[in-house]
This record gives C-alpha cells, sequence and structure tokens, in this order.
C-alpha cells in the first residue's frame, strides 16, 4: 500500500510537473528550429537568435520592459516593505482602515480601471502643472509600481507577522535605536521575502498588458504590447528565441533567491 500511495504522489508530482513546465521547454527547444513554422521541427538552428540581434523594434520593447521591470521590483521592493511593516508593528492609529484600505485597492481592482485611474490622473496633472510632458517610460513605471507595492506588502507583512521579537527588543535594551535595529536585525531576517517580493513584482511589471496600454505613449512599446500587436500578422520564431533568454534570465534570479533563502536558514 505504501509503494501505490509513493508512485500515485509521484506520479501525479510529474504530471503537475509537466502541465506547468512542457509548454515552456517546447518554446525553448523549438527556438532552435531551423523552420520558420512554429509547430514543425526541421532541425537544429541558431538562425533565429541572429534575426533577433538584428530586429530592432523588438529589442528596444524588451529593453524597455526590462528596465521598467527593475525599476518597478526595486521601487516596490522598498516601499511595500515599509508598507508591510507598518501594518504589523505600529498598531492601529487613526485612518488605519483606509490606509489598509488604500494599501489593498489594486489587488482587488481590475487592471482596466486601474489603468484608466491613472490615465486620467496623468492626463490632468499635465494639463494643470505641465508634468509628465506625455505618456513613457515614468507614466508605465508609475502604474507598475502602484500594481507592484501592494503585493510585496502582503509579503512582507505575513513575514514580519512571524518574526521572533526577542532579538529586537534585545538589541533595544542594549541602546539601539529603532531604525538601526530595522536595518541591521529586521532587514537581514526578512531578506527572502525582499527577494520574493522583488521577483514577484518583476515578473508582474515585465508580463503586463493592460496598464502598459493605458500608458505607454509614441516611441514607449512595451515587450508584451510589441508581440500582442505581432499577433494579428502571425509570431515569428525568434519570439521564442526572445523568450528563452528572458526564461533563462528568470531562471537566474529564481536559483539566486533560492541560495538566499537556504543561507539564511542556515
Amino acid at each position: 500500500m505504501k509503494r501505490r500511495g509513493h508512485a500515485w504522489r509521484a506520479f501525479n508530482l510529474t504530471l503537475g510537473y509537466l502541465f506547468l513546465y512542457a509548454p515552456i521547454a517546447c518554446l525553448m527547444v523549438f527556438s532552435f528550429n531551423a523552420s520558420s513554422l512554429m509547430t514543425s521541427w526541421s532541425g537544429f538552428s541558431l538562425k533565429w537568435y541572429h534575426q533577433l540581434a538584428g530586429d530592432q523594434a523588438l529589442l528596444n520593447a524588451a529593453w524597455l520592459s526590462l528596465r521598467i521591470a527593475l525599476l518597478t521590483a526595486t521601487a516596490a521592493t522598498i516601499i511595500g516593505t515599509w508598507a508591510g511593516y507598518v501594518l504589523v508593528r505600529m498598531g492601529r492609529f487613526r485612518g488605519f482602515a483606509l490606509y489598509i484600505g488604500m494599501l489593498s485597492a489594486p489587488l482587488v481592482l481590475p487592471e482596466v480601471v486601474l489603468g484608466i485611474s491613472l490615465l486620467l490622473l496623468f492626463v490632468e496633472t499635465s494639463k494643470t502643472l505641465g508634468w509628465p510632458d506625455g505618456n513613457g517610460m515614468f507614466t508605465i513605471w508609475a502604474g507598475h509600481t502602484t500594481l507592484c507595492v501592494a503585493y510585496v506588502a502582503v509579503v512582507i507583512q505575513s513575514r514580519v507577522r512571524d518574526l521572533d521579537r526577542s532579538l529586537e527588543e534585545a538589541a533595544l535594551d542594549l541602546g539601539a535605536t529603532p531604525l538601526k535595529v530595522f536595518f541591521l536585525i529586521t532587514l537581514p531576517l526578512i531578506a527572502p521575502a525582499l527577494a520574493a517580493g522583488w521577483l514577484l513584482s518583476f515578473t508582474l511589471s515585465l508580463d503586463d498588458v493592460v496598464i502598459a496600454a493605458f500608458l505607454s505613449g509614441p516611441g514607449y512599446t512595451t515587450l508584451p504590447l510589441e508581440i500582442f500587436s505581432r499577433v494579428r500578422l502571425g509570431l515569428r520564431p525568434e519570439i521564442n528565441a526572445l523568450a528563452t533568454l528572458f526564461i533563462l534570465l528568470v531562471g537566474i534570479f529564481v536559483v539566486l533567491a533560492n541560495i538566499l533563502q537556504r543561507r539564511q536558514r542556515s
């Protein structure tokens, strides 16, 4: 019976992994396909990587998305860390319910509503203050950061709530200031959560279509928007090559995050 149970669990686990990762593996394999048909294998070739190097529009869109994702992940992690820390450690204060509601709003609002509201905000500020001067990288970054801060705050909040406060209290008793305790004790303890929040924000920003569609301007087309615009004419295999490069990049980040978590546990 035990062997059957182990075999059944192994079968379910294998089936789950195949369901999740088989499409990604197929995409990576077909990025080396010599044929221009994305569903027909005709031999190994690197020509689509060479064509990708010459596709300036696609590379510009990828570079813009990568820059926005890096900036968004960093800003959302900084702001979301303070927001999550306040939720756990500052107790209830005047306006606490409003604070939670405003922080959680991006989690429950449809992205269409969030995109329209941010677009109207930037239009009005542009009319009143003359800034920003049209939609572009800043407006996309601001929209993505608004969305991602809520996710980071949830991750940090759960981690801070589980911390053993004895180390922080001991440091305070020895004369350390609250700010010093936060940076030297609390922050290292929640480092795995910081890495998780950063990776989540990076992925959300890199993958976003709706908010970027509302907040992008001429000359600022992100990678998802560029890909969706090309779907009408049919996808080319160089998209597979670019996706493979991004998968490898994100995989490196995930491995580094796992190494950080293991070091933290040991």
